[in-house]
């Protein structure tokens, strides 16, 4: 590098062309900052066109996979000088081939991704060509640990590529990737050593214990029903003895509703399978979507089959007309009427509207108005869903109860 006094010497023995090199100079500098404010235009407009609108794991993703895809491009120049044996012009034009053939076949399955959503062939060619010049890049290696990271670096450039295009076909057609019928959970959940449910440890095992009892119920109920000898029937008894054992000592059978209620479901679950059989679903697309089939229910006692076609008014009440009274009179009328209602459903008998109207001395529309009040308490509902149930029997007010024995109940 020249001193500053050979420089000024210089200037000062050829000033012309001191001046034009300055002249030069200044272009230069003038022409170095346009080109940098136009590089830097197209820059801002490059990543506001293609960076800005896209997240940051794709612009990630480009980077990497261009990475990637360098470092398998510089193992393709060796091998085309290595074991080719190209040299100058034709070595530079000639070695990156397979990379543009990922490029190209890259950029023709992102299009068709976005035309007939799937990658088709061109995804397919991305893979082998991959796997092409991650092989021959590799044969040129001169270690075991550089020919493995010749082989991942071409397939990690396509890795990255295929989650890209996996997270655009996910936002193009709205849909989420497969799921696999072969997976690790479910190897695990099939040799019973996962839990498909967030049931906790000691759920699981007070439902398997609980289960071992209705089993072995339904195991011991089947075997006396077949008229078992009784060794086989000892054995199931045993067997159901010690699964109950087990089920109030590990789970609190004893002292769980929540248990008792499971296990009593599962009893009951089990012992009717036979009622699957004559099960007659609706089907949601039946022409009358209304109708429910009522199951078939024993015939009605004669005595019921008079009483309830009769109706209120067919009734001698002691006062039909329009009762006036003063809060305190109704009141003790409406007491008495409870008390009449109270003693009947204790005996296992729905009062009928005329019952309470004739034994309290009240209009019909009273005795309707106060019965239609109580029949919905647990103890009367219970008794009117028992009627309906067992004989088809509507409450309308006019029926009277029955008992266990077929006996109509209508006084007391």
């Amino acid at each position: 590098m020249p001193t500053f006094e050979e420089i000024a010497a210089f200037v000062t023995e050829k000033p012309l062309a001191t001046a034009v090199i300055a002249l030069l100079g200044l272009a230069g500098l003038v022409l170095a900052l346009l080109a940098l404010r136009v590089a830097w235009r197209v820059g801002a407009w490059l990543f506001k066109r293609y960076v800005a609108p896209r997240p940051v794991e794709d612009v990630l993703t480009v980077v990497a996979a261009s990475i990637a895809t360098g470092v398998s491009a510089q193992g393709m120049w060796r091998f085309s000088g290595d074991v080719l044996g190209l040299d100058g012009p034709l070595r530079l034009l000639l070695f990156a081939f397979i990379e543009v053939a990922i490029i190209t076949s890259a950029v023709r399955a992102r299009r068709n991704m976005r035309e007939n959503f799937s990658a088709g062939i061109d995804g397919i060619a991305v893979w082998a060509l991959t796997c092409l010049t991650a092989v021959l890049s590799s044969m040129d290696a001169r270690s075991l640990p550089e020919a493995i990271f010749r082989l991942a670096a071409p397939l990690v450039a396509a890795w990255l590529w295929e989650r890209g295009m996996a997270i655009e076909r996910h936002r193009i057609r709205g849909t989420g990737r497969i799921n696999w019928r072969l997976t690790p959970e479910r190897l695990l959940v099939r040799l019973g050593l996962a839990e498909v449910s967030d049931r906790t440890a000691s759920e699981v095992d007070a439902h398997r214990r609980l289960t071992r009892v209705a089993l072995a119920a339904k195991r011991a109920k089947a075997l006396r029903e077949a008229g078992a000898p009784d060794r086989k029937m000892r054995a199931a008894l045993a067997k159901l003895d010690k699964a109950m054992d087990q089920a109030v000592e590990h789970t609190g059978l004893a002292v769980d509703p929540a248990r008792q209620e499971a296990l009593l479901a599962q009893i009951a679950a089990l012992y009717n399978t036979t009622a699957l059989i004559d099960a007659d679903p609706r089907v949601p697309w039946e022409p009358e979507a209304d109708h429910h089939p009522v199951p078939a229910r024993p015939a009605l006692p004669p005595a019921l089959v008079e009483l309830v076609h009769d109706e209120d008014e067919d009734f001698e009440v002691l006062d039909t007309t329009p009762q006036v009274v003063d809060t305190a009179q109704r009141a003790a009328l409406m007491r008495a009427a409870r008390v009449f209602w109270d003693r009947q459903i204790a005996k296992g008998i729905v009062p009928r509207t005329v019952d309470i109207a004739q034994e309290i001395g009240i209009s019909l529309a009273s005795a309707r108005e106060y019965r239609a009040l109580w029949k919905l308490e647990p103890q009367a509902h219970a008794l009117i869903e028992a009627l309906y149930q067992q004989h088809g029997i509507v409450d309308t007010g006019a029926f009277p109860a029955i008992a266990d024995d077929g006996r109509v109940l209508t006084k007391s």
